[in-house]
C-alpha cells in the first residue's frame, strides 16, 4: 500500500479484466510527488486477474459482481455505498466494463474518469481496432475523459495516437493503443488533479 500522504486525493480503480492500466496508475500514484493516494479497487468480475495486482499492491479490492443484482440501479446503488465509504475523491475506471447509470454519475461529477481505446467522439462502444481498420483511418488511438451519462461522452482530458499501418489487425492495433493508454492515463491523472488542487 502506498505510504500515507497528508491531504491526498482518495482514489478508487474500477476494472473487469487483467488490470494493465490499474498497475500503471498505481505505479504513478505511488510516486511520492504525486498528491494521491490509491484507496480502493473495485472489479465487477469474480475471475478479474487484475485482483491479483491488488494483492500484490497491498489495496484492498471488493468484488461487486453486477450478475447477483437484478438492475444496473441496484449494483450502481452498491457501487456507490462502497466508494462512499471509503471517502473516495476521485473514481478512475480502467477496462470496467460496465455502463453506469446517470443517477450514479451525475453523483460524481467532474470525478469520475475513463480511459477509451479510440479518438473520441470516434468510435464509442466496442470493437473500435476493427472499426479503425474498416473505415481506413489512418490515425488511431486512445481517449481519456471525464465521464458523462452517455456511453464514452465528456470533455477529452488527454488523447494519444498511433498509426495505423499497412497489414495492421485489431491485435497488433490494440498493442500499440495500450501503450499509448499507459502514457495517457497517468498524464491525465496528474491534469485532473491539478485541477483539482486549484478548484
Amino acid at each position: 500500500m502506498n505510504a500515507k500522504k497528508s491531504g491526498a486525493v482518495r482514489i478508487a480503480i474500477l476494472f473487469s479484466g487483467r488490470g494493465s492500466n490499474m498497475q500503471t496508475l498505481a505505479n504513478h500514484i505511488a510516486d511520492p510527488q504525486v498528491n494521491a493516494e490509491f484507496v480502493l479497487a473495485i472489479t465487477n468480475r469474480p475471475a478479474a486477474g487484475g485482483i491479483d495486482i491488488c494483492e500484490k499492491l497491498d489495496v484492498p479490492c471488493r468484488v461487486i459482481d453486477h450478475k447477483k443484482y437484478d438492475s444496473r440501479a441496484a449494483f450502481d446503488a452498491e457501487l456507490d455505498a462502497a466508494l462512499r465509504a471509503a471517502k473516495v475523491d476521485l473514481i478512475c475506471c480502467a477496462g470496467f466494463m460496465r455502463l453506469l447509470t446517470a443517477d450514479f454519475v451525475n453523483g460524481w461529477p467532474d470525478r469520475l474518469l475513463n480511459i477509451h481505446p479510440s479518438l473520441l467522439p470516434k468510435y464509442k462502444g466496442l470493437r473500435t481496432h476493427q472499426r479503425a481498420l474498416d473505415a481506413g483511418d489512418k490515425t488511431h488511438g486512445c481517449s481519456v475523459h471525464y465521464m458523462r451519462p452517455e456511453m464514452d461522452d465528456g470533455p477529452v482530458v488527454v488523447q494519444k495516437t498511433v498509426p495505423v499501418r499497412d497489414g495492421d489487425t485489431p491485435d497488433s492495433l490494440a498493442a500499440r493503443v495500450i501503450e499509448q493508454e499507459h502514457i495517457a492515463y497517468p498524464e491525465a491523472l496528474d491534469m485532473v488533479l491539478k485541477k483539482m488542487a486549484d478548484n
